[in-house]
């Protein structure tokens, strides 16, 4: 029933991220962004920015700290690639990496979505330029990214002390990277709020995806006898 519960979270929590992504662009809209442009939400975000102002070298550390989620990408990709090599089928490769893979796709193309279809644009200039910030992609990156290195050292490693040590380090790294990102000032806190509910969603899609792949080879089982 887990993998029922984790799609039904998952599906709500892309619908509310959804909603929220519609609420933005009608909600208190005004002209308080750089360059003139429109915010939604504006009095909360506006009043939230001037709260936690503008902290440049908190950003580069969350900028240059966002490249261990792509690192962690890469070690499950080598991972995957191995197994392909060695099984010499794609067929055969275990499924739960499979869709890790279909799952990271699918993240890079929700972020290149957004870059293209701009929602809102930074609270301030990066090096001149004004970027589009909603979602925040390196919260997306992060909360996307880091929740599988634990399930899947969960799935993986047998031993108790490894297990609840990438816990721990996902945990702390995580909310260090949301928090960080968020009192940076680089974003407006309704982007950060979209990217937790859109990471979260999407990887609730995932783990059910994997639960209910993993029913099915017991099914399989249980037929052949084994």
């Amino acid at each position: 029933m887990r993998e029922k519960r984790n799609l039904l979270t998952g599906i709500v929590l892309i619908g509310a991220f959804a909603l929220w992504t519609v609420l933005i662009q009608y909600v208190d809209v005004q002209t308080v962004g750089q360059n003139e442009t429109k915010i939604g939400f504006a009095a909360f975000n506006v009043w939230f920015h001037q709260l936690t102002g503008v902290h440049m070298t908190l950003y580069t550390i969350t900028d240059w700290l966002g490249l261990v989620p792509i690192f962690i990408c890469l070690c499950f990709g080598v991972m995957g690639l191995v197994q392909l090599i060695k099984r010499r089928s794609l067929l055969r490769v275990d499924a739960d990496i499979l869709l890790l893979g279909v799952y990271y796709v699918l993240v890079i193309a929700c972020y290149l979505i957004f870059e293209m279809i701009p929602i809102n644009y930074r609270p301030i200039l990066i090096e001149g330029r004004l970027e589009a910030s909603y979602p925040s992609s390196t919260t997306l990156l992060v909360l996307s990214v880091m929740p599988t290195l634990m399930f899947q050292a969960y799935r993986r490693v047998e031993k108790p002390l490894i297990r609840k040590a990438t816990a721990v380090f996902v945990i702390a790294f995580s909310m260090f990277m949301v928090i960080g990102r968020l009192i940076s000032g680089v974003h407006w806190v309704t982007d950060i709020i979209g990217s937790v509910l859109l990471s979260s969603g999407v990887f609730m899609l995932y783990w059910s995806a994997v639960l209910y792949t993993d029913k099915a080879k017991r099914t399989d089982r249980s037929k052949d006898g084994i």
